[in-house]
C-alpha cells in the first residue's frame, strides 16, 4: 500500500487568505506544492517562486540555506536536520513509552491485576483471545462457539470477538497466557493509534513535525481512549482508521480508482474484525465531512464524483464479498440478536462532560465525573475547559478554510448525537435529544450513542494539528515568539488531560485445580464445568478459568450479548437464558446469606444442570462469601469435597440423562 497520493488541503475564502494557508489543489506524491510563499516539496522544504528571492526570516536557525548573513555577508547554514525515518522512530518510541506508562500497573502482574471497576470486560476479552488460539490450533469455527453459554452457544460475530487482534496475538497467548496478551493489546493499541495518526498527518496533512506529533498524541492518548483502555482494547486499537480516512480522501482525486478501491476494501475488511462499531463511525464521519466540503465548494463534485463513486463501488463489492458470510452469521445466524440491550441503548454524555478532564488524566476527578458518563469505561468526551476553548478559538481563527469548517461541522454533529436520547447538564434536566429519532434505525440500533464522542475526539485532534501547523509555519518577523505562544497554548490545553497509569486492583488467581488439569478426569468433551457463582456479567472469573486453559472445557452462562430468552432474532441482552440457579447463587454471592432451597427450586436447578450437562461444580476456597455459597450448593448436590484450593461437587450421577 502506498500513501504517496494527492494531499487534501483547505481553501480559504476569496475574501482574504489566511497567512500560511495552503491551496485547495493537491499534487502527486513527490511533486511540489504551491504555498503562499512559494512551492513546498513533499519533504517540507520551501523554495521561492520563479523570479523572486526568498523572503528573509528572523534568526540564523530559520534562514534558508545559502541566504547571506545580514551581519557578516557570509552564507548561513541551517543546522542539520534528522532524517525523517530517525525522527519517526523517536516519535514511535515516545508513544510506546507512554503506552507502557499508562498500563504500568497492569504490567506489574497481568494475571493478578484488573480494572478497579467493571472487571467483566477484561475477562471477556481474554476469553475471546483464547478462542483465537483454538481457531488457529484446532481449526474451530471462528464466528460461533458453544464452549461458552453451553449448549446454546454465543454468536461471536455479534460480540466483537476481536479476531483481527486475537489471531496475530496467538503466539503471545500461547507462550504467556491471555492476561499478558490483553495488556500487550492495550499498550500497543494506544501507542499504535497515536503512531498511525502521526504518520498520516506528517505525510499528508501537515508539514510541521510538531503539529503531527501533537495531533497523533491527542488521537492516541485522549481521555476517551484512556477511559476505554482498561476494558476495550478493540475500541482503542484504531491504528487502521487514519489510513481508511486517507484512502477515502484519496478517491476524490484518484487516477486509479479501482486500485484505490481495492486497498480501501482490504482495510475495511480487516477493521471489521477488530471493531465494526468504530468502522461504522468512521464511514459516517467521512460521509459527513465530504458532504460539508462539497456543500461549501459544489464545483469539487464535478471532478470528484467519478473516481469517488468508482472507488467506493469497488470497495463495497470486494469488502461485501469478503464479509458476506461473517455478516450473515452475525445478523441471521444462530444466537443472532437485533438491537442492543436496553441497559446500554440510552447511554449518553452529559453536556458538562465536554468541559471537565477525564478520570484517568492529571486533572481528572473520578468522583466528580461519576454522573457525567454512563460509567468510567465510557467517558467519551472529557476534554477539559481549556481544550474546549482552544478548539473554539482554532475554528474562529481559521474559519475561512473549507476543511476547518467541514471538520467543525462534523465534530459538532457527532458531539450532539453523543448526548443520547435525553440531554442533561451536570445530571440535571432531561431535554429531548435527536438520537431519540435515530435509535431505531437499521445498524444504528446497535450503536452505543455516547461513543459518537470518539468522532469528536479525532476531529479535535485534527483541528489542533492543523492550527499548530499554520502557526508554526507562519511568516512573521518574530517566529520564536509565535512558537512560544503555540507551545504555551498547547500546554494549557493538554497538560490537564495528560494520562495517568490506569487504576488497578488485585483479583483472585485462577485456581490451581484448573491450571494443573486436576479437573480433566471429571469433565468429558460433551460436559461442562460449572463455576460457582454461575458465569454472568458480574461473575466472570469462570471465563478466566476457561481462558487460562485455552477453553479446554465448556461452561454454562457467561458475559456476552445474546437474544432475549435465547430466541434468535430477539432484541439483545447480556447473558443467555434466565437461570433460576444462577439468580439464587448471584443473590447469595452478593448478600453473603445462604439461601434455603425448596423442592421446586431444587428440581429446577437439577433440570438446569442436566440441560448444561454439568459434570462438576467448582467453588474456589478464596471466593467472596464462600461459606454461604457452599452451604447453598450443598442443599442441591450434597456435601462438597475439598480438592486442593477448591470445593468440588461431582454431579455426574445427578445429570446423567440415562438416570431416572
Amino acid at each position: 500500500m502506498t500513501l504517496a497520493e494527492p494531499r487534501l488541503h483547505s481553501t480559504p475564502d476569496p475574501e482574504g487568505p489566511e497567512s500560511g494557508s495552503r491551496t485547495a489543489t493537491g499534487t502527486d506524491g513527490g511533486a511540489a506544492e504551491s504555498t503562499g510563499s512559494g512551492t513546498r516539496s513533499e519533504t517540507g522544504s520551501e523554495t521561492a517562486p520563479a523570479g523572486r528571492e526568498p523572503a528573509p526570516r528572523s534568526g540564523d536557525a530559520d534562514r534558508d540555506p545559502g541566504t547571506p548573513d545580514r551581519n557578516t555577508g557570509s552564507p548561513a547554514t541551517r543546522p542539520a536536520r534528522w532524517p525523517t525515518w530517525r525522527r519517526d522512530l523517536v516519535v514511535y518510541a515516545a508513544f510506546l513509552v507512554a503506552g507502557f506508562w499508562v498500563t504500568s500497573q497492569i504490567w506489574l502482574d497481568p494475571a493478578g491485576r484488573v480494572a478497579a471497576l467493571y472487571s467483566s470486560d477484561p475477562a471477556q476479552v481474554q476469553y475471546f483471545l483464547a478462542h483465537s488460539v483454538r481457531v488457529v490450533l484446532h481449526g474451530e469455527f471462528p464466528f460461533f462457539t458453544d464452549r461458552l453459554n453451553y449448549p446454546d452457544g454465543v454468536n461471536l460475530m455479534a460480540n466483537t470477538a476481536i479476531l483481527g487482534l486475537g489471531i496475530p496475538m496467538v503466539p503471545v497467548t500461547l507462550l504467556f497466557g491471555p492476561a499478558v496478551s490483553f495488556v500487550v493489546l492495550v499498550t500497543f493499541g494506544l501507542a499504535g493509534t497515536a503512531s498511525a495518526w502521526y504518520y498520516v498527518l506528517s505525510r499528508h496533512l501537515v508539514g510541521s513535525p510538531v503539529a503531527a506529533v501533537v495531533g497523533g498524541w491527542f488521537c492516541g492518548f485522549s481521555p476517551a481512549l484512556l477511559s476505554h483502555a482498561n476494558w476495550h482494547p478493540n475500541i482503542i486499537s484504531q491504528f487502521l482508521l487514519p489510513f481508511i480516512v486517507w484512502r477515502v480522501l484519496v478517491l476524490i482525486r484518484s487516477t486509479r480508482p479501482v486500485v484505490d478501491g481495492v486497498i480501501l476494501a482490504l482495510l475495511v475488511t480487516y477493521q471489521a474484525f477488530i471493531n465494526e462499531e468504530i468502522l461504522l463511525f468512521t464511514a459516517m464521519a467521512c460521509g459527513v465531512f465530504l458532504l460539508a466540503v462539497l456543500a461549501q465548494e459544489p464545483a469539487r463534485w464535478k471532478a470528484a464524483w467519478r473516481p469517488l463513486g468508482t472507488g467506493l463501488a469497488v470497495c463495497a463489492v470486494l469488502a461485501g464479498a469478503l464479509l458476506a458470510y461473517p455478516l450473515i452469521v452475525q445478523f441471521a445466524g444462530r444466537q443472532a440478536y437485533h438491537g442492543l440491550s436496553d441497559a446500554v441503548r440510552d447511554y449518553g454524555n452529559d453536556l458538562a462532560a465536554f468541559f471537565v478532564p477525564g478520570s484517568t488524566t492529571l486533572g481528572g476527578n473520578q468522583e466528580a465525573n461519576a454522573d457525567l458518563a454512563p460509567n468510567y469505561s465510557e467517558e467519551n468526551a472529557f476534554f477539559g475547559w481549556s481544550l474546549a476553548l482552544l478548539t473554539v478559538a482554532v475554528v474562529v481563527w481559521l474559519r475561512r478554510e473549507v476543511v476547518i469548517r467541514a471538520l467543525a461541522v462534523t465534530g459538532l454533529l457527532f458531539a450532539i448525537l453523543s448526548l443520547g436520547e435525553r440531554i442533561s447538564w451536570w445530571n440535571r434536566g432531561a431535554l429531548w435529544g435527536p438520537w431519540d429519532v435515530l435509535v431505531k434505525a437499521p445498524l444504528l440500533d446497535a450503536v452505543v450513542p455516547t461513543r459518537f464522542g470518539l468522532i469528536t475526539t479525532v476531529v479535535i485532534g485534527l483541528l489542533i494539528a492543523l492550527a499548530t501547523d499554520r502557526a508554526w509555519k507562519s511568516e512573521v518577523a518574530d517566529r520564536r515568539t509565535v512558537r512560544a505562544v503555540v507551545v504555551a497554548a498547547l500546554a494549557i490545553a493538554l497538560v490537564p488531560i495528560l494520562p495517568l497509569p490506569l487504576r488497578e486492583v488485585s483479583r483472585p488467581p485462577v485456581p490451581h485445580f484448573i491450571t494443573s488439569g486436576q479437573w480433566r478426569p471429571y469433565v468429558g468433551p460433551d460436559q461442562t464445568l460449572v463455576p460457582v457463582p454461575i458465569p454472568a456479567m458480574g461473575h466472570t472469573n469462570g471465563m478466566r478459568w476457561a481462558a487460562a486453559v485455552n477453553l479446554d472445557f465448556k461452561i454454562p452462562g457467561g458475559y456476552f450479548l445474546a437474544p432475549r430468552n435465547g430466541n434468535t432474532g430477539d432484541p439483545g441482552r447480556f447473558g443467555g437464558r434466565p437461570s433460576g440457579l444462577s439468580a439464587v447463587l448471584d443473590q447469595v454471592a452478593t448478600s453473603g446469606q445462604p439461601a434455603t432451597l425448596d423442592d421446586r427450586q431444587r428440581r429446577r436447578a437439577l433440570d438446569e444442570l442436566r440441560h448444561w450437562r454439568a459434570a462438576i461444580l467448582v467453588l474456589p476456597l478464596k471466593q467472596h462469601n464462600v461459606e454461604a455459597l457452599r452451604s447453598t450448593v450443598d442443599q442441591l448436590a450434597g456435601p462438597a469435597r475439598r480438592t486442593g484450593d477448591v470445593w468440588l461437587w461431582d454431579v455426574r450421577a445427578l445429570t446423567d440423562r440415562t438416570a431416572g
